[in-house]
């Protein structure tokens, strides 16, 4: 991928989104957390803090898949979060597997930005 284009999609993925685009946690159906993360920055830290039954809730119905491929625009993370559905792992695993897919894609983005 050439530089130029892959600078534009890192720009992209990585953005400061206006808050009607940001990602809303709940709990439940109709029971908001009262976080919400507007960039992928802001997602990393939320998920390394809210409340693992939001971390369940939004895995298991496809929201954070749906918000990281549209909104977010990054197809490659929101399959890798994707093939955690294959696995349901316990609790406190599943917040590490998702802190880490989502760090390893953070570092990949970042590393691969600064190579010419």
């Amino acid at each position: 991928m050439d530089t130029m284009r892959w600078r534009e999609e890192t720009y992209r993925i990585l953005r400061k989104l206006p808050k009607e685009q940001a990602f809303y946690f709940f709990t439940s159906v109709g029971n908001y957390t009262g976080e919400c993360a507007a960039s992928f920055e802001e997602f990393l830290e939320k998920i390394k803090e809210i409340d693992i039954k939001s971390l369940e809730f939004h895995l298991y119905r496809g929201d954070f898949c749906r918000w990281i491929a549209e909104t977010l625009e990054d197809k490659e993370l929101a399959e890798e979060i994707l093939n955690l559905w294959d696995v349901t792992p316990t609790r406190d695993v599943l917040r590490k597997r998702l802190v880490t897919t989502v760090s390893k894609r953070r570092q990949k983005l970042l590393s691969e930005e600064v190579v010419e």
